[in-house]
């Protein structure tokens, strides 16, 4: 039966937001005292990448440390390629935004002295980070949605999936052709469980929708990771930026029948876990002055070099020097975890790989979250303000989210006190298409999808690896642009749209780049900064 298509099924908000990690929650909290907020989840609530943050969110809170230290950290680790004055932003508001969460309830961890108990990780010259044992991310998410639940003007759709947003190509225009800008007025979303497509007009609307590490086949991300923002933004005709640098963590836990892949934090090291090989040698020293503690490209790049030497399918990390009850206190989800699989992390080194981590570019944006589509903000992962560059310095990301929800936030509320809902939106068209009976169509592009981008385009590429993979990904573009007309439309099938789409921007832009630099490493150009 055919219910993907309902005159019924219309809303009208003030704000419509799309995710509902730090960055969705933190806009929804502070746009909810003046107007109506519809949240959209395409799970539940609480999942998502901000949950399985484990290190801690990066601010000045204490000297000697400095905001120009802050500043001048995030500047290198990005391979100066992040705009500064976006960096000066962001670090500037940073202990505000973190006095914010901290009046909300966020109960970061405190030493003896009562003070913040501030962690280093690599690529910071001070002890910045702010924690909750190694959940920082759960504790964030856990109290702002106890505040969003608490809201009369905030409504939550779980189990709801943001299909395309609503412009002037769903009236029959093209913003080119008439020489106006292109808007949002909304998004067109899917009930999973009733296959009904409901439209839903806004005056605003935030992308928050997080980052795309299941284009790969080993990522730390949640399965909700399919960069469902930047896919549809790209269809819209806004601006994508920077898609090349995509973070791959140094250390995810060793453990192949697992996906994702669980993430053993940089705190580990910063707390002075060594990284060796699996015959027990350390090996840093041969690539970074810094050791275990170098910016996350350089370590990445030594793993993946270091198994390739050995032929090994992993390296380790040693804690067996630490202090048991620091380990205990300090990162017992870690210890916990490992111990299932029978790894005592105080008597046995962590196996550890590399895994697709973190989107650096993204939906270009200003320094109030706005992209270049009118009325259209994003924040968090999905977005690209500037400030990560060629490389993301570790816990910047929940700070990012922070400072540019608050300004978008600030600037939202004034919009939309001018915006007027379009009235000749239709609805939904699903006619013509057909229930799908055959899932393996999808599960096998997808498992081809990620050996493409895992092989071809992962921590060191090459033209010609770069050649292969957009080859190979515009056949299964166009297989999948084709099933995706004919078929009723489900998560799955959209997913696998967006990530492809993804993986297309990824792909381009590293062709575009002939330089190596900071995340894109290449075999056919020395890095900029390479003399030899």
């Amino acid at each position: 039966m055919l219910v993907q298509n309902s005159s019924l099924m219309r809303k009208k908000v003030d704000f419509l937001i799309i995710g509902t990690g730090i960055a969705g929650l933190t806009y929804a909290l502070k746009v909810a005292p003046f107007g109506k907020v519809c949240i959209v989840s395409k799970k539940e609530a609480l999942e998502g990448a901000t949950r399985y943050a484990q290190g801690g969110i990066a601010a000045v809170m204490y000297t000697p440390d400095t905001f120009e230290k802050h500043i001048e950290d995030t500047m290198a680790a990005g391979d100066d390629l992040s705009d500064r004055n976006i960096v000066e932003i962001t670090i500037r508001e940073s202990t505000e935004r973190i006095k914010e969460l901290i009046e909300l309830g966020v109960a970061f961890d405190k030493n003896k002295s009562g003070q913040y108990d501030l962690a280093r990780e690599g690529g910071h010259s001070e002890f910045r980070v702010l924690h909750h044992k190694d959940q920082t991310g759960a504790e964030i998410e856990n109290i702002l949605l106890e505040q969003v639940k608490a809201s009369k003007n905030i409504e939550v759709l779980e189990n709801h999936f943001a299909i395309d947003l609503i412009t002037q190509h769903h009236v029959g225009q093209e913003a080119a052709a008439i020489g106006e800008q292109v808007s949002c007025y909304g998004a067109y979303i899917l009930n999973k469980e009733t296959h009904i497509i409901t439209t839903i007009l806004a005056k605003t609307t935030m992308l928050a929708t997080g980052g795309a590490g299941n284009v790969y086949a080993t990522t730390t991300n949640p399965p909700v990771a399919t960069g469902d923002g930047i896919a549809m933004v790209q269809r819209a005709k806004g601006k994508i930026e920077k898609m090349e640098f995509i973070q791959f963590h140094p250390t995810s836990l060793y453990n192949p029948v697992e996906k994702p892949s669980f993430l053993i934090t940089e705190a580990l090291r910063g707390a002075g876990a060594v990284l060796k090989t699996s015959k027990g040698k350390e090996f840093m020293q041969k690539y970074d002055s810094r050791l275990s503690l170098a910016p996350r490209d350089i370590v990445a790049r030594a793993i993946d070099n270091e198994m390739k030497i050995s032929g090994d399918d992993f390296v380790c990390l040693d804690a067996r020097h630490l202090d048991k009850d620091e380990i205990l206190n300090h990162f017992p989800a870690i210890y916990a975890k490992c111990l299932s699989i029978g790894i005592d992390i105080t008597h046995d080194m962590i196996p550890v790989v590399p895994a697709a981590h973190y989107t650096c570019g993204g939906i270009k944006v200003d320094e109030y979250g706005r992209t270049t589509i009118a009325n259209l903000y994003a924040s968090g992962e999905c977005a690209s303000t500037g400030l990560h560059g060629a490389n993301r310095l570790a816990s910047n990301s929940l700070l990012e989210s922070l400072v540019f929800s608050h300004r978008a936030a600030s600037n939202a509320i004034e919009k939309q006190k001018n915006v007027s809902y379009r009235r000749d939106i239709p609805d939904w068209n699903a006619s013509g298409t057909v229930f799908n009976e055959e899932m393996i169509l999808i599960t096998q592009s997808l498992k081809e999808l990620q050996a493409i981008m895992s092989n071809y385009v992962g921590i060191v590429r090459s033209n010609l690896r770069l050649k292969r993979a957009y080859d190979r990904l515009t056949i299964l573009q166009a297989e999948t642009e084709d099933l995706y007309e004919k078929s009723v439309l489900t998560e799955k099938i959209c997913e696998l749209r967006n990530m492809i789409t993804v993986a297309g921007l990824i792909i381009s832009m590293a062709i575009e780049r002939k330089e190596s630099r900071g995340l894109h490493h290449t075999i056919d150009y020395p890095r900029r900064y390479d003399t030899s």
